[in-house]
């Protein structure tokens, strides 16, 4: 079940984002670390109200964050779209141990209906350039890599944009 997170849900996806981080770092990707993504982040999605998590048998596994808000990083980024409606995907994350369960898959099919849903015309999003893995995930489900932008205090590596048409 995919459901808006509460703030009741954060110390849950503290623990979902510092396995996959770990998890990450194991298999030589370090894209999140102890700054990102943090609690107060976390929080301010709540609050505005654009953080959903997906529930397993009555516990959170997963989540993602649906925001109409364009990150300053994403200024320099040659989109496909002019400046219109567009949903911006943060911190989509799954436990590492239901992974390749199609939670992933279900979380970014609910996005995509959402936008749709809600008259966007497009979905943007980045992941870490040394994240083959998640690449593959968007360029299948039709997202196309644009340009890279940097996260200091998480990589010295880009991370690769994308963007798909609605």
């Amino acid at each position: 079940m995919i459901r808006k997170a509460q703030l009741a849900d954060l110390d849950r996806l503290l623990e979902i984002t510092g396995a996959c981080a770990r998890h990450m770092q194991d298999h030589g990707i370090f894209q999140w670390n102890e700054f990102y993504p943090s609690f107060e982040a976390f929080k301010t999605d709540v609050n505005r109200q654009e953080l959903y998590v997906y529930e397993l048998k009555g516990t959170v596994q997963g989540c993602v964050v649906l925001s109409s808000l364009k990150d300053a990083e994403y200024e320099a980024v040659e989109w496909l779209t002019p400046e219109s409606r567009h949903l911006y995907i943060h911190r989509l994350a799954v436990h590492p141990k239901v992974q390749g369960h199609g939670i992933a898959r279900k979380l970014m099919t609910f996005a995509e209906q959402w936008a749709i849903d809600n008259n966007y015309d497009s979905i943007r999003l980045d992941t870490f350039s040394k994240n083959l893995r998640n690449q593959k995930f968007y360029e299948l489900r039709g997202y196309k890599r644009l340009g890279e932008i940097y996260f200091p205090k998480q990589s010295e590596f880009p991370f690769y944009c994308y963007e798909r048409l609605l």
